[in-house]
């Protein structure tokens, strides 16, 4: 673990309900910083206008609710979130590390659609199509990625629980830091986020290891060392009786459904337990909490 105090965040995307697999995340990040005397920041992460709703900022609270998690810092509720907290609030803050990235050489322009991406690279990776066009960055409708990493090049990662390794970026392609419409992707915002409210502690899915060390290059070519030190926890997915991840983009029912049947959340204070290797299953967060205090899985 850092030397610091630990700062965590929960950092929910409001582009749907949530699911068991987020309810289980926020447990398990709740119950480490509660667990070590952290802090918690709670950060929605709402850059997609499209696709964020009031409702789903409001089921973000109500889960919270549900859950019996706390938070240090961070919105209040909906108005305050969207008046104060919104990531749109911090447009000038990325584009800071997006001129940086600029000035230093790192990015390139790029007009490709993903239709055109697919036709070259059946697994979405991509082409390096407009690698070397020189395009103009403040086109209309032209995105920034950044420029890959060298082959064989690789990064330093502090594991919880398992110490500092070293992973290749190896299939880590030219991702993009600036979409068309100038808004910052979210790999850029994510690690700007984090450097922002000062986080040393991420926990998230295995299914976003990629995500970790597309920001762990980025933070190093933007010499953002907090990150490059932070200890990352990825823990295995919470999944259906068909083996599948749960998530929104498969249709995993809602933790709405689960408090409108009067259920309780038990369930996953108990599966966060197994997830944390405990011997016990706790059926709260209090109980949870205590018994990671008093277990050996902790450092």
């Amino acid at each position: 673990m850092t030397s610091a105090p630990l700062r965590t965040r929960l950092a929910p995307t409001p582009s749907g309900l949530l699911h068991p697999g987020n309810g289980l995340s926020f447990i398990m990040t709740w119950a480490v910083a509660r667990a070590k005397n952290g802090h918690v920041v709670l950060r929605i992460d709402d850059l997609d206008k499209a696709r964020t709703r009031k409702p789903f900022v409001e089921d973000i609270f109500r889960t919270l609710e549900w859950l019996g998690l706390d938070y240090d810092e961070g919105p209040t509720g909906v108005d305050h979130f969207f008046s104060h907290w919104s990531q749109h609030t911090r447009l000038d803050y990325y584009q800071h590390f997006l001129q940086q990235l600029r000035q230093q050489g790192q990015v390139f322009a790029c007009t490709c659609s993903r239709k055109q991406i697919q036709a070259l690279s059946p697994d979405g990776s991509y082409p390096g199509t407009c690698l070397t066009r020189e395009l103009g960055f403040d086109a209309p409708q032209t995105a920034w990625r950044i420029l890959p990493p060298e082959p064989g090049q690789s990064v330093e990662v502090n594991k919880w629980r398992e110490g500092q390794q070293t992973a290749t970026l190896q299939g880590i392609d030219a991702f993009v830091v600036r979409q068309k419409n100038g808004f910052p992707a979210y790999q850029l915002a994510s690690l700007a986020d984090d450097e922002h409210f000062r986080i040393n502690f991420i926990v998230r899915g295995a299914d976003l290891w990629a995500s970790t060390l597309s920001q762990l290059y980025l933070a190093g070519l933007l010499g953002v060392a907090r990150f490059q030190h932070s200890v990352f926890w990825h823990h295995e997915l919470l999944k259906g009786t068909d083996g599948e991840k749960l998530s929104k983009s498969k249709g995993a029912g809602s933790l709405q459904a689960w408090r409108e049947a009067g259920a309780s959340p038990a369930v996953l204070f108990r599966k966060a337990s197994v997830a944390l290797g405990l011997a016990e299953r706790a059926e709260n967060p209090e109980e949870l909490v205590e018994m990671l205090i008093k277990s050996t899985r902790l450092s």
